[in-house]
């Protein structure tokens, strides 16, 4: 935990003088192999100035997906190689199914809750993961994590930021897990047909 706080501090020490510059820079770092997420710089940041919040928000999604694309090279050149000396190619590829058949819900989950997003960056080059689907996931994602905060930050000041610190990572788990609700739900009516209300037929 001492190491974790040291670099913490670090990080802290080296990207906040930058300024939006050093916001970018940490987003885009982290998401392909630094441990620290840029949220810690986001606040910093916007409470030093809660005017610039939803520009701080950009930055750190434009510099998070831009990262995750380096991520996403990272492991589309070095993660196959190690990939199939570890593993059998019929394992890989039905991993590969599984991974791409979800891969938009994957995407957005890892980078949208406090799952390592570096981790799916690098997975998703590794198993050839489609690239714009990629881009674009990531992107909503991050863009709803960070607007969020910022926002958070913007409206209710210094106050919120232990509940962020606390509470943000569950609350972001919550939606996902509602939001996979009302998707089984969709693909389970659209299956079966539309429920005629009307009918009393359930």
């Amino acid at each position: 935990m001492s190491i974790f706080n040291g670099l913490l501090e670090w990080t802290e020490t080296i990207f906040a003088p930058l300024g939006a510059w050093g916001l970018f820079i940490l987003a885009f770092i982290e998401s392909a192999f630094f441990p620290i997420p840029p949220d810690v710089l986001l606040i910093i940041l916007t409470l030093a100035d809660p005017s610039l919040a939803l520009w701080f928000a950009l930055i750190c999604t434009i510099g998070s997906t831009l990262g995750g694309l380096l991520g996403y090279a990272i492991g589309y050149y070095l993660g196959k190689p190690i990939l199939y000396k570890l593993f059998k190619e019929n394992k890989i590829k039905k991993v590969h199914n599984l991974f791409e058949k979800y891969e938009e819900w994957t995407i957005f989950i890892a980078g949208f809750t406090p799952i390592p997003y570096k981790i799916f960056t690098i997975a998703s080059g590794t198993l050839f993961i489609n690239l714009k689907k990629f881009v674009l996931f990531s992107f909503l994602s991050r863009g709803l994590r960070f607007f969020a905060i910022a926002i958070f930050i913007k409206l209710y000041g210094e106050a919120i930021v232990g509940v962020i610190d606390k509470y943000f990572g569950f609350i972001t788990i919550a939606i996902i897990l509602v939001l996979l609700l009302i998707y089984y739900v969709y693909r389970k009516i659209k299956k079966e047909g539309k429920i005629d209300f009307f009918s009393g037929d359930l």
